[in-house]
């Protein structure tokens, strides 16, 4: 399954923005919660805004490749969807604006591309018995 790619290299964003949570909480010793520190408030928010949108979307890409979408609609939405969120999260940690709705535009048109998506894919003959 070519999806396997994208869920993996999302794991491994995930993981990057959990280190930087666990980064933070070290450097300023911060056990639970946010400590009220703007810095770790900020990691925090990008690893949670990640595992909130990258899941549905890995879930609608299976689903795609699952009802025989071609290899290349695949291939073209993990690469975005990778890519919203590598900048969102990079923007969210540098506090640049423009770049953060940059990376969540990207993320809700992929969704919304592959919900439509999946409307075409879905094997239609086989939900209906005649």
């Amino acid at each position: 399954m070519t999806s396997a790619i994208y869920a993996a290299l999302s794991a491994l964003l995930i993981v990057w923005l959990s280190l930087a949570v666990i980064s933070v909480r070290r450097r300023h010793r911060v056990s639970i919660g946010d400590g009220n520190n703007a810095e770790l408030k900020v990691a925090m928010a990008a690893q949670l805004n990640a595992v909130e949108y990258i899941p549905i979307t890995l879930l609608l890409l299976f689903a795609v490749e699952s009802n025989g979408a071609p290899w290349q609609l695949i291939h073209v939405c993990g690469i975005t969807l990778i890519t919203g969120r590598i900048i969102h999260a990079c923007a969210l940690r540098s506090d640049s604006m423009k770049l953060r709705v940059i990376g969540m535009q990207i993320t809700i048109f992929t969704i919304i591309g592959l919900a439509i998506a999946n409307f075409f894919y879905v094997p239609y003959s086989k939900l209906i018995k005649f």
